[in-house]
């Protein structure tokens, strides 16, 4: 029988993007942390970067709760396990409350999680030269849904004190819970895929802090904790134990050791993901391409997205690494990398200004950045050959973003993936070479458990032969 349980819950969603909900459920987040809460953090969507923000805020990880890529099973059980223990969840947003993968449905957007959560949702409104119409967006987003509870505003970047005051006049539809007036010097710093991640160098603590503070002075936090409090109890989804899912399991020592590569230059990576690899018998081993000179003792290697340009001098520059990853893959161990790493086993990376650093060259192929996007949206990906992700006919779900492209198209490697883009034409892709797997698609396995199995099971295979 599934379990029942009571976990105060919000969603942070806005009227669209660039409203400021980052900013606002950053302040939140922090607020309520120096009241001496335990928050759990969540990210609707795909994004990498935001969860690093509430992961400094909250001192714990923020998982991503993606409807599309996971279905609606998956997000259940990703925020009950997770928030269990929490005192409140926060639960940001992406780009506006309906937007998502469709125009013309709420799939895969913020509204249908809070509605799959029955999750209060607070409004993040840019009410900068509003007064009076602030009542009509709260009308209209309030009725747009019956099926959704809109249960308060926050409206940013307001003109003082007496502005906020007549918002709150003016919406009596919907509550304004609070706001902000605009702090342009302390904005969180910002590069070509968005905000810069939540690291020290970028994102000092004291800005965060200072977040925290002005959220606490012109927040209702009593309200909104109340408004959490007031979702009713969840049923807690059941889920397979890991000796179901993978019967080796039964072994007590660990089936593998993934080496998960976490820097500066990568660490785009599902939390969920992880945890399903851990759950099916590997243990997970971080290393850092940029800063450790030889990898740890491992039977795979996986590569997630990030920013190597941004660091292409110094990961060019650790020689005694990439010989390291080069001697891995010639001994037939298995190497799954996904955008910034297929950029990183790639033979260099080409920067805006022309300047090209040799990489691991493990692909025929130069990773050379673009000025502008070259590919956005979530895909459907199929596997037409065996890879070490599991036999062909292998069907999930993903999402790209990425200012790179192969040059050239390295047409001499077999492409064992047909990708599928919500909107566009079809195309082959994922780049495999024996032991090697390269795409530019972020998968998220929740979309098909069996992807995150093969991986594991060829690294466990890979360990049983050279033990």
């Amino acid at each position: 029988m599934n379990s029942i349980r009571q976990i105060p819950r919000i969603v942070i969603s806005a009227t669209g993007s660039g409203a400021g909900k980052t900013t606002i459920t950053i302040g939140l987040m922090a607020a309520l942390r120096a009241r001496g809460l335990n928050v759990a953090a969540f990210k609707c969507g795909p994004d990498y970067l935001d969860p690093t923000y509430h992961a400094r805020v909250t001192g714990g990880v923020s998982h991503n709760l993606d409807g599309w890529m996971m279905g609606r099973e998956a997000v259940a059980a990703t925020f009950t396990r997770a928030a269990r223990h929490a005192d409140i969840a926060v639960i940001e947003g992406m780009m506006g409350l309906f937007d998502g993968a469709s125009p013309i449905a709420d799939e895969g957007s913020s509204a249908e999680i809070a509605k799959w959560l029955a999750a209060p949702v607070i409004l993040v409104v840019d009410a900068s030269g509003m007064a009076r119409t602030i009542a009509a967006v709260a009308h209209g987003f309030a009725h747009f849904d019956p099926a959704l509870r809109l249960a308060g505003l926050i409206c940013n970047r307001v003109g003082s004190r007496g502005h906020l005051d007549l918002l709150r006049m003016a919406s009596p539809a919907v509550p304004v819970l609070g706001g902000l007036p605009d702090h342009p010097a302390a904005a969180f710093p910002e590069r070509h895929l968005g905000l810069y991640s939540a690291n020290e160098k970028h994102v000092p603590r004291e800005l965060l802090d200072q977040w925290g503070r002005l959220a606490a002075e012109w927040f209702d936090l009593d309200a909104i904790v109340a408004l959490a409090r007031s979702a009713p109890p969840l049923e807690e989804p059941f889920e397979m134990n890991a000796e179901d899912r993978n019967p080796r399991l039964k072994i007590v020592a660990p089936l593998c050791r993934i080496g998960v590569a976490l820097d500066e230059a990568f660490h785009f990576y599902y939390e969920d993901n992880l945890k399903r690899l851990a759950a099916l018998g590997a243990e997970i081993v971080n290393f850092s391409p940029v800063h450790d000179s030889e990898l740890p003792q491992v039977d795979g290697l996986y590569f997630g997205g990030g920013y190597p340009e941004a660091l292409a001098h110094e990961l060019s520059s650790n020689r005694s690494m990439i010989a390291a990853v080069r001697a891995f893959a010639a001994r037939g161990g298995p190497l799954y990398a996904e955008c910034g790493g297929l950029m990183y086993l790639t033979r260099a990376i080409r920067i805006l200004d022309g300047a090209s650093f040799p990489m691991a060259g493990l692909i025929p192929a130069d990773a050379v950045m673009c000025d502008r996007l070259q590919a956005l949206g979530y895909v459907e990906v199929e596997t037409v050959a065996p890879s070490i992700l599991g036999a062909a006919g292998l069907h999930f779900r993903g999402h790209q973003f990425r200012y790179s492209t192969l040059e050239p198209a390295p047409d001499a490697v077999e492409r064992v993936y047909v990708v599928r883009p919500r909107w566009g034409n079809e195309f082959v892709e994922g780049y495999r070479t024996a032991n090697l797997l390269a795409t530019y698609v972020h998968a998220h396995w929740a979309s098909n458990p069996s992807v995150a199995a093969g991986l594991v099971e060829s690294c466990a295979q890979f360990h049983d032969r050279n033990r």
